[in-house]
Parts: C-alpha cells; sequence; structure tokens
C-alpha cells in the first residue's frame, strides 16, 4: 500500500438548524464526534486525524482525545458557507496527499469499514472516491425511469443498482482539489471519480430527532456484526 500522508478531517460546525449542536449530541452516552475521533483512530491509517470547527469548543474536545484542531473562520461556520469553501481553507493549511472527510453524524459507519474505504482510496489512486449506497430497486427522476424501463416488468434482482451517494466518508486528492478551486471549476468533483460502496445502515446520516433516534435502535445489530467480524478474523487466524 502507498506510503502517502493521509488526514482524516472531521467537520464539525456548532450551528446547526433540524438538530441543534448535532456533533455533541450522544449515541448510547458517547458525543457523536468523540465517536468520529475513535472510529479514525482505531484504523491506524491516518497520519493525522482533525477536528475541523469554527467553534473553540471543540478544540478542547479534540485535544482530549488526542486529535488535533482546525478552527476556521467564523464566515465558514454559518449556514451559507459551503463545502467547497471549508475544505479549500483546510488544504490550504495542511499537506498531504489525501484528505479523508469522516462524518461524524454517520456514526454507523464502523472503523472497519472506514479502514476498508481508504486502503480502496489508495490502491484506485483516484482524485475522488465517493461513498454510496447501492438501491437495487426501480428508480425514477421527475417521473423518468432511471434504471427501468415502462415497457417491460424486470425482476428486481436483474436490475443495475442506482448509486446514492451518503457523504459518510469522502476521499479527495489535495492537488486535484486545490488546483481545481482556484482555477474556479467544482472541486469536489474533479479530476478522476471512483465510487465505494457502503451499506444502508453505515450510510445513516444522523440530521433530525428522528434519525438520532434511529441510529439508536441500530447500534445494537452494528455492534454485534462488529463483534461477529472479528471474531471470525481471530478463527481464520487461528
Amino acid at each position: 500500500m502507498s506510503t502517502c500522508k493521509t488526514i482524516a478531517m472531521i467537520p464539525a460546525r456548532m450551528g446547526s438548524q433540524r438538530l441543534k449542536q448535532k456533533n455533541l449530541r450522544e449515541l448510547a452516552g458517547v458525543p457523536l464526534i468523540v465517536r468520529a475521533i475513535r472510529k479514525c483512530q482505531a484504523t491506524g491509517l491516518f497520519d493525522e486525524i482533525w477536528v475541523n470547527s469554527e467553534h473553540a469548543a471543540f478544540g478542547e474536545i479534540a485535544e482530549a482525545e488526542g486529535a488535533r484542531f482546525h478552527q476556521r473562520p467564523a464566515e465558514l461556520g454559518s449556514n451559507s458557507a459551503t463545502s467547497e469553501q471549508f475544505v479549500h481553507e483546510f488544504l490550504t493549511a495542511h499537506d498531504c496527499e489525501y484528505l479523508f472527510q469522516v462524518h461524524s453524524i454517520a456514526p454507523l459507519l464502523t472503523a472497519r469499514q472506514v479502514g476498508d474505504f481508504v486502503q480502496f482510496t489508495l490502491q484506485a489512486d483516484a482524485d475522488v472516491v465517493l461513498s454510496y449506497i447501492p438501491e437495487q430497486i426501480e428508480c425514477a427522476l421527475e417521473g423518468e425511469p432511471v434504471n427501468f424501463t415502462f415497457h417491460e416488468k424486470t425482476n428486481s434482482q436483474e436490475l443495475s443498482p442506482i448509486q446514492r451517494i451518503t457523504w459518510s466518508i469522502t476521499a479527495w486528492r489535495r492537488a486535484s482539489y486545490l488546483a481545481a478551486f482556484e482555477s474556479g471549476r467544482c472541486a469536489t468533483y474533479a479530476g478522476r471519480v471512483d465510487l465505494f460502496p457502503v451499506d444502508r445502515i453505515s450510510g445513516h446520516v444522523i440530521k433530525t430527532e428522528e434519525d438520532l433516534q434511529l441510529a439508536e435502535a441500530l447500534l445494537p445489530l452494528v455492534e454485534q456484526g462488529e463483534c461477529s467480524h472479528e471474531g471470525g478474523n481471530q478463527t481464520r487466524a487461528a
């Protein structure tokens, strides 16, 4: 695997409209931001792990958890600021080959899956890698079929899955992102784009109180699956 420098960045805005201070909300007694830091640490694959926020309170959390803190300008923490802007601002301050954005509001994405995503990215040698949920069911856009036809009924298992982007985890090559942004082009999708599948649970994103409650209900299933996976690894290694 490549020895290039990799950075994990966890964005955490204090102001949120639908679920107040959602990055500080707890899932099974652990704040979402803390879960994200620990998840990145557990992979052992990142040279640096940064929390990126406009609010200094997240700096105290990052320090307590052994991560680093990048305080972006206040204007990049507003509702009108775009991800392109705050990612660009972060990349101008930190050298790396790849930046991995790991969202704290996708707490059911496991450390193992983050590790798989990182290794896929480094092996794929892409400029952008997006995480997605494969939806193998009939899908339409503005009333028109996307992966099926009105002329015949096809079994769902024979359909081409729709790739629904989740943003649970995303990777960018720093040089490609900066070059695109600074030339006025869209940096989020600049260069060669590759896709990495995650399951529906891993792609669950918390934006509302209902989302958080659903994550609470699903967490035991995720933890049980992780224990089963670890046990299977130990059995094979014996």
